[in-house]
């Protein structure tokens, strides 16, 4: 079985080591310029530019029996051609429309899923327009291109408003309003062409700057009920998509007449770094489970057999000395060190809620002792 991966990071390299004792080939498509570290020694590097021909290119990959992506910064029109070749799953249409904030907010909303209130913007009077519909506090993202924080603007009052840069508010845009949440967790959910899914337990998620710092999973204090809720979502989502491989929900848990409430925040269409906690906690990693979805494999057991934890490593040096103890497990991707770069994380395992806590914190602490 030969996969091809659009993108060279370490989610592309998650999936190959979780997919390699099944005797999987992987190959890569890259741009020139991207960084190949993750991948070294982990298959076939193949540039776009190299071959504008899809079939030519189609054979240059290997000739794989399927295509996936580790992100969702790609060429769509690219994908499609290969379609005709072999299977490119996520779907490369899903793909544009998670992407895209607008689209994606307002295709959940059709599926008669909420979404936290929001108003597409392209000018700053319609942007005043719509602060006067959803009212303060606010935030103001790009539809495209935005993560881990960027391209996003916090707007608590109209003197905040009034300081946006004119290129600012030209830019395609939604203004969210400000959701009312417990905290924030996150469904990773997988399906395969014949339309079985499976459901991961929630994960609790802990952000910094806009990066995810630390996850818990299962979510401290799960109810039967709110895992219910979420994956009764994700099915909706995923069976309206026809979707096929790991989908990532992000969701606020508000309240709502006394009940917990899930809130769709973003969803990403891949592999996902609330979810890397998977691979010390549960039997079938999402990376191996994305790869058996793809390939037609069974899909994997995704119960939780330990309470788990994972602290991602930003702008951090690799090696095991970040450990605290035996019972963690370290991933470092490869990469040069650059401030704030996702260096690696670390998965833990614990007995108790209480002890999960402790270990995170201890960390943290040695980690990031400036804080």
């Amino acid at each position: 079985m030969k996969v091809a991966v659009v993108g060279s990071g370490q989610l592309a390299r998650m999936m190959a080591l979780s997919a390699w004792p099944m005797g999987i080939q992987f190959s890569y498509l890259v741009q020139q310029g991207d960084s190949l570290d993750p991948i070294t020694s982990l298959g076939d590097v193949i540039y776009d530019e190299e071959y504008p021909e899809a079939e030519a290119l189609y054979k240059a990959l290997g000739e794989p029996d399927v295509i996936t992506v580790e992100k969702e910064a790609v060429d769509t029109d690219r994908l499609k051609a290969l379609q005709a070749f072999c299977p490119v799953y996520p779907d490369p249409k899903m793909l544009e429309t998670c992407r895209h904030r607008g689209l994606e907010k307002s295709w959940v909303n059709e599926q008669g899923v909420d979404v936290a209130p929001y108003r597409r913007t392209g000018n700053r009077q319609e942007i005043l327009a719509a602060l006067d519909a959803i009212g303060y506090p606010a935030i103001l993202k790009t539809c495209t291109g935005g993560y881990d924080g960027y391209g996003q603007w916090r707007i608590k009052s109209a003197e905040d408003a009034a300081a946006l840069d004119e290129e600012v508010c030209n830019l395609d845009c939604v203004l969210e309003g400000f959701v009312n949440f417990k905290r924030e967790v996150s469904m990773i959910a997988v399906r395969n062409a014949e339309g079985e899914s499976c459901f991961y337990p929630l994960t609790e998620n802990l952000h910094r700057d806009g990066t995810l710092l630390t996850s818990k999973a299962p979510a401290p204090n799960l109810t039967p009920e709110l895992q219910q809720q979420a994956e009764e979502i994700a099915n909706k989502l995923l069976a309206a998509s026809n979707y096929v491989g790991i989908l990532a929900i992000e969701f606020f848990v508000t309240d709502l007449d006394g009940k917990e409430h899930l809130v769709v925040n973003e969803m990403a269409p891949r592999v996902h770094n609330s979810g890397h906690w998977t691979q010390l906690g549960c039997i079938s990693s999402q990376f191996n489970n994305h790869i058996r979805a793809i390939t037609g494999l069974p899909l994997g057991n995704t119960q939780a057999m330990k309470i788990t934890g994972m602290v991602n490593l930003l702008g951090v040096e690799m090696d095991n000395s970040v450990l605290v103890n035996s019972d963690q497990q370290l991933h470092s991707y490869g990469k040069s060190l650059r401030p704030g770069r996702k260096m690696g994380h670390i998965n833990l395992v614990a007995d108790s809620y209480q002890d999960l806590d402790a270990q995170i914190n201890a960390t943290l602490e040695k980690v990031y002792p400036e804080g």
